[in-house]
C-alpha cells in the first residue's frame, strides 16, 4: 500500500503518492525556471540543486517569482 506524502507549496497543502523533487514541482506548476527562487525547509535551494531534492512528508517549500518594475 502506497502512503500518500502531505507538503506544503506557498501555505496551501498538496498529496502525492509520486515520489516528486522540487524540480518537478517547479515544472507541474508552470513556473519559469528564471527569476525564481525556492526556500525549501527555510533555506533557500540553488538551481542546480532542485532535481535531486525529493519532496517528504511535512516539508514546506516557497517559491518566489522576481518581478521587475520601478
Amino acid at each position: 500500500m502506497i502512503t500518500p506524502k502531505y507538503f506544503f507549496l506557498n501555505g496551501q497543502k498538496y498529496f502525492t503518492e509520486s515520489e516528486v523533487t522540487l524540480l518537478d514541482l517547479i515544472t507541474y506548476f508552470n513556473y519559469s525556471t528564471s527569476l525564481l527562487v525556492v526556500e525549501y525547509n527555510n533555506l533557500i535551494c540553488k538551481k542546480q540543486d532542485w532535481s535531486q531534492i525529493n519532496i517528504i512528508n511535512d516539508d514546506r517549500i516557497e517559491i518566489v517569482t522576481i518581478v521587475g518594475g520601478g
